[in-house]
């Protein structure tokens, strides 16, 4: 099979997938309007200018890097400055405490990173110690396997959602794209942006370690079709991380309208604009302090 009849097939399945949804009545009129426009909104992208109305929609949504932080609109003096205004300040480990929590939301508000990503039974202390600093809180969801079951991805976005986030990064179900199962991925992600609803971001792992280049580009296309707001490479806690191939071949996949989140192994600056240049406008890091005072880290999620 040729590359353009492999990108033929993969457009018609995408199409196949999402034609049963749309032909089912949606729960609300909400929902239906995820599925037929993805951002929820019209926006677009100035380089030298951002409407105020924009400033919220603008660089989680489109574009590659963001030229102000939402702690203060003004150009950022340094490139460190640019790059920590898209990092996902990030802890994941099972043996994190509520200290660890607490300092990771410090140097989030320190350093103004874009959110703290944390599990779900943190979100209220994190919302707490972030408060109205203007970084958000962002929980994981089906976390980080992805086999949990649907409905119960949805009530877990919903409890996170009400204990205070205001973004939501799940885990799809990697063996479900993997056997080509796309009705079932596509629905496990559909559910959760249905339960996030209007004003939550949603972003999708593919933990791409896992997939063929064709598995991507599928899981992009479904994501996208679902109505998420990013696609994102990876947990961290898989056999690998992100890589600037998957990157570029994610952001040529979703175009310009969906954020591409670049995680795992993001360990210092010159990796970071490596993954921006790359197209990921979005960066999920634990070493985060290191990358934007220049540093090294060896350490992971």
């Amino acid at each position: 099979m040729n590359p353009h009849e492999r990108e033929q097939l993969i457009d018609q399945i995408t199409d196949a997938v999402f034609s049963q949804f749309q032909t089912q009545s949606a729960p609300n009129p909400a929902a239906q309007r995820w599925l037929t426009d993805p951002l929820n909104d019209t926006v677009f992208r100035c380089d030298r200018c951002q409407p105020t109305q924009l400033l919220e929609a603008a660089p989680d949504r489109v574009g590659t890097l963001p030229f102000f932080t939402e702690q203060n609109a003004t150009a950022p003096a340094s490139v460190s400055e640019m790059v920590a205004g898209i990092i996902d300040h990030t802890l994941l480990k099972p043996d994190a405490t509520p200290r660890d929590i607490e300092k990771l939301c410090h140097e989030a508000v320190r350093y103004h990173f874009k959110s703290v990503c944390v599990n779900p039974s943190f979100v209220r202390l994190a919302q707490q110690v972030v408060g109205t600093s203007g970084v958000k809180v962002c929980a994981v969801v089906g976390f980080p396997l992805g086999t949990t079951l649907t409905d119960v991805k949805a009530y877990e976005t919903r409890r996170a959602i009400e204990e205070g986030a205001t973004e939501i990064d799940m885990v799809i179900a990697v063996g479900m794209l993997k056997a080509g199962m796309h009705n079932y991925v596509a629905h496990d992600i559909l559910e959760v942006v249905r339960s996030a609803g209007p004003g939550i971001i949603v972003k999708v792992i593919l933990e791409t370690c896992l997939l063929t280049d064709e598995e991507k580009v599928i899981g992009c296309r479904l994501a996208k079709e679902a109505g998420a707001h990013f696609v994102k490479t990876s947990t961290g806690f898989s056999s690998g991380g992100a890589t600037d191939e998957d990157v570029r071949l994610m952001r040529e996949t979703v175009g310009s309208g969906v954020g591409v989140k670049a995680s795992g192994g993001v360990r210092d600056l010159d990796d970071a604009m490596k993954m921006i240049e790359s197209g990921a406008n979005r960066l999920g890091c634990s070493a985060s302090v290191e990358i934007v005072q220049g540093g090294q880290s060896s350490g992971g999620y």
